[in-house]
């Protein structure tokens, strides 16, 4: 008996990236009090945050896996034996090979909004007093998460028991008898993966605006002026190349010009077992920056006589697509090749010669030939954007292995989730 089996693993998390809780700065709480001033005086605050985050997650991965297997039980030469019976007997040929790519996953999980509160507090200044607070908050949030993958997956196997030749033998039985020809081959993919979760589902400070108790011809105003602004960019491209041959053979014997006996050929099964299955480009994001502020107080009260009092707030987010740019693209080029530069997928028990021989007695040539089996499954799914709602399911396949992959199962095939 002469078995090999060949298995190759290549698993790849090229420059997996994993940001758990990447906040951006988060101011606590902000004041801004202008109080108890005297008459005629002319006070100002202004304050400018700007706030700006910036992820970038970029993985390319080139993998190539190259496989060349020969398992060969055959090719024996039984001739110009004389006197006794001739027996070729060979045993199995199993090939089993494993390819197996994982690579190339983002993740980030940022914080967008305000946590702390703020406060603007114009109160009890004196007769003619002039009064301004200026507050300006921007907050701009970009996410790119970008992956390439080129991956070339070459295997090449051939498992032979046949190609035997049992010739010009005198004197008694001739018998060929070959084991079977086994090949399994497995080839998966999984590549380019970006989960993005941006926002605090709606959970922001308080804002309070006041103006009060100011005292008569007094100008008191408030401009607040809070831009928040979200750029989400999720990109991957792979380009997958399988090219997979296979040739199971446990034909082509020869048992010719034998005289004396029996002469018989039988040949064992070919089975062939091709699995392809591709999984690439999966965007998923959840923007919710929706959370400028929990609670929102504006209030002018009890100021005095003739005094001109003003509140100016202009609150915008943006996470549309359009108006900021963010987009999900993918593009997937997948080129699987199982015809081969040599034939392709091969099973043959067949390409027996039993000729010219001459038996005493009754005795038939006989040629038996085992099955030739072959299955070959290709999967290709992918170029699945998702934006908002986590919970889906892709689809399954009509082959003989149902595939069915929920969002969890492909973070965690990809190490997203702990």
């Amino acid at each position: 008996m002469n078995e090999t089996k060949r298995k190759i693993g290549v698993a790849i998390a090229t420059g997996a990236l994993l940001l758990n809780a990447f906040v951006p700065l988060a101011m606590a709480d902000t004041t801004i009090q202008i109080s108890g001033n005297g008459s005629s005086s002319n006070n100002t605050a202004n304050v400018d945050v700007n706030q700006s985050t910036t992820v970038v997650q970029n993985n390319t991965a080139n993998v190539t896996n190259n496989v060349d297997v020969d398992a060969d039980t055959g090719d024996n030469d039984a001739e110009d034996n004389t006197g006794g019976d001739v027996s070729i007997e060979t045993g199995d040929a199993d090939v089993d090979v494993n390819v197996s790519n994982t690579l190339n996953s983002n993740s980030a999980n940022v914080d967008c909004c305000q946590s702390g509160d703020t406060e603007v507090l114009i109160q009890g200044n004196g007769t003619h007093s002039d009064n301004d607070a200026n507050l300006n908050l921007t907050t701009n949030t970009f996410v790119g998460q970008f992956n390439d993958a080129d991956v070339d997956n070459d295997v090449d196997v051939d498992a032979d028991t046949g190609d035997n030749d049992a010739k010009d033998n005198t004197g008694g039985d001739v018998s060929i008898e070959t084991g079977d020809a086994s090949v399994k081959v497995s080839v998966s993919t999984t590549a380019n993966a970006n989960w993005a979760n941006v926002g605090s589902d709606g959970n922001g400070g308080d804002l309070s605006l006041r103006i009060l108790g100011n005292g008569s011809w007094s100008v008191n105003t408030i401009n607040l002026d809070l831009d928040s602004s979200v750029v989400l960019v999720q990109d991957n491209y792979a380009d997958v190349d399988n090219d997979v041959d296979v040739d199971a053979d446990t034909g082509d014997n020869d048992a010719e010009d034998n005289t004396g006996g029996d002469v018989s050929i039988e040949t064992g099964d070919a089975d062939v077992d091709v699995n392809v299955d591709n999984m690439v480009n999966f965007n998923w994001a959840d923007v919710n920056c929706g959370c400028l502020f929990d609670d929102l107080l504006a209030k002018i009260d009890g100021n005095g006589t003739d005094s001109d009092n003003d509140i100016n707030a202009t609150l915008s987010f943006n996470d549309n697509e359009e108006e900021d740019g963010s987009f999900q693209e993918n593009d997937a080029d997948i080129d699987n090749d199982l015809a081969g530069h040599h034939g392709g997928i091969d099973a043959d028990t067949g390409g027996n010669d039993n000729e010219d021989n001459t038996a005493e007695g009754d005795g038939d040539p006989s040629i038996e030939t085992g099955d030739a089996d072959v299955e070959v499954d290709v999967n290709n799914s992918g170029n699945v954007n998702v934006l908002g709602d986590a919970d889906f399911e892709f689809p399954s396949f009509d082959f003989d292995i149902e595939f069915s992959l929920s969002l969890s199962e492909l973070l965690g095939l990809l190490g997203l989730l702990g």
